[in-house]
């Protein structure tokens, strides 16, 4: 059944809540924007992506280690990479509706243009007339009546340590009584910013900082890539999408060092592989792309950089960026720190003096993936629906979701027919094989088969085992196909065998 792109993310947020994928987080007290809860289904998804992105870049490579480190470290880490003086958006109070934005994702309008919006930006408004004074108009109501742009960093900062920073803030303003405005603000700015840290952007500064622990302890090689997964946060003022966009999000980046004038190379080597691991698990290939940035929109950081793009329902969005670093953050953090964050490469000879020994400073090639976005992507690849025969043989809709079977967060539930003649106690002896075998497996008995078939197939589950009345008698049980729906007799002795054996086929 074909689904309408403007109906598809409502589906999905319903079937999240319904099925326990995604929660609003704090939605008994009205709810947090931007913040949300991973449940039971979702939590596991989430985890099974991880797992297979870790599997793929640390476990099945020797030239890939792991790392994770504090989501708070030193501030001069952020002064050393940039994120303090540059990690920011321009934003924009609209006089109007009062929404504030981002003045660079404003709808766009000729200066000067006429403008009709209405006041307070609610039906039944009086109509208002003005000429846009600026290339963009607010995204909320239309207007052009727009405070000036101002420059919001992006990091959440809190403080460590003792210090009651509220207290000391009295205390300058009870002593620097001759202070205002602006001085009084920079004063006060400077007794926050005594105990003053930052929950990390990113992931990637603490891979640089370690570089040197990393490769020195493991003995590591030149190329060779330092890994991390984990939270991130951005106090992000446009939120959007369900869970595209949030405040708070986990990243699966890694930091490949290579040898100057290799990381071209190396560049398309892991936009090839990247694009092969998302495609891998997903039904619809066809729907992720990759596109270059243009010179314009490069990093100061960056030579060249690739996004792995996905046709989500709004439109072509960033699912991962592959970005060739140079060896600007290695550099900024030898000059903060003092330390030498270099490879000596004792096999090759200098370029420069042609004598034995190569020490230079490495290039860096980042593939920085969201998981929390990928989660997103594949429930939008998974969801279908079809139009199906109900029990009175008319057409019903049967919703699925068609999970990668590696991802799905049940890999197997086991049915009892009914909760009687002794089927229950059978299943259960079923169920106990794939818990010691280490198979996320669910027993259920709730409601008619028919019913907990279509609560599994919205769950994404792949295979259903079905004891019955002939399991009493010859043992065997049916194993039923999510996706094709096609039921098959097996022994029940063998269930944990075929469905492990189906499991790495795929």
């Amino acid at each position: 059944m074909a689904i309408q792109e403007s109906d598809l993310m409502q589906k999905i947020v319903s079937l999240s809540k319904r099925r326990g994928f995604v929660f609003q987080s704090s939605e008994i007290y009205g709810g947090l924007k931007s913040a949300y809860d991973y449940g039971p289904l979702g939590v596991e998804l989430k985890r099974n992506l991880m797992a297979e992105w870790w599997r793929a870049m640390v476990h099945e490579r020797e030239d890939v280690v792991g790392l994770d480190a504090s989501i708070i470290m030193h501030p001069d880490v952020w002064k050393a990479s940039g994120h303090l003086a540059g990690f920011s958006d321009p934003l924009v109070d609209c006089r109007n509706c009062k929404e504030r934005f981002r003045a660079d994702k404003a709808p766009k309008v000729e200066a000067g243009t006429d403008i009709d919006y209405l006041e307070g930006g609610k039906k039944g408004g009086k109509k208002l007339k003005a000429k846009a004074e600026r290339s963009y108009v607010c995204p909320q109501c239309g207007s052009p009546d727009l405070s000036p742009e101002r420059q919001f960093n992006l990091m959440f900062r809190s403080n460590i340590g003792p210090v009651d920073v509220l207290g000391r803030i009295t205390e300058v303003v009870e002593r620097e009584r001759n202070l205002t405005g602006a001085d009084l603000r920079a004063k006060i700015e400077e007794v926050v910013k005594e105990s003053a840290v930052y929950l990390r952007p990113e992931t990637a500064q603490a891979m640089f900082v370690q570089f040197l622990n990393v490769q020195q302890t493991m003995s590591m090689k030149v190329p060779f890539g330092i890994a991390q997964m984990g939270k991130s946060f951005r106090n992000e003022v446009t939120v959007e999408h369900f869970i595209f966009r949030s405040c708070e999000f986990e990243q699966m980046e890694m930091e490949y060092f290579c040898e100057p004038g290799t990381q071209g190379q190396w560049l398309d080597y892991w936009v090839e592989q990247r694009m092969a691991w998302w495609r891998a698990f997903a039904n619809n290939k066809d729907k992720f792309r990759t596109r270059a940035h243009e010179k314009a929109e490069l990093a100061h950081y960056a030579d060249r950089c690739y996004d792995i793009e996905y046709d989500y329902p709004w439109g072509w969005g960033e699912l991962e960026g592959v970005a060739s670093r140079t060896d600007y953050d290695l550099k900024k953090h030898s000059e903060s720190s003092g330390t030498k964050l270099s490879y000596f490469d004792q096999n090759k000879n200098d370029p420069a003096t042609g004598k034995p020994g190569y020490r230079y400073t490495p290039y860096v090639i980042e593939p920085a993936a969201g998981a929390t976005r990928g989660l997103l992507v594949y429930l939008i690849d998974a969801y279908h629906e079809e139009a199906v025969p109900d029990a009175k043989g008319e057409d019903a809709t049967r919703v699925t979701l068609r999970l990668h079977p590696r991802l799905a967060p049940i890999k197997v539930a086991v049915l009892p027919l009914v909760k009687k003649d002794g089927m229950p106690e059978a299943a259960r002896k079923v169920v106990d094989t794939f818990f010691k075998a280490g198979i996320n497996v669910r027993y259920d008995e709730q409601h008619a088969i028919g019913k907990r078939y279509r609560r599994h197939d919205e769950a994404g589950t792949p295979y259903c085992l079905t004891i019955d009345g002939q399991t009493l008698t010859d043992g065997t049980v049916t194993i039923r196909d999510r996706d094709t729906m096609k039921q098959e007799r097996i022994a029940a002795d063998r269930a944990l065998e075929v469905v492990q054996e189906r499991l790495r086929k795929i």
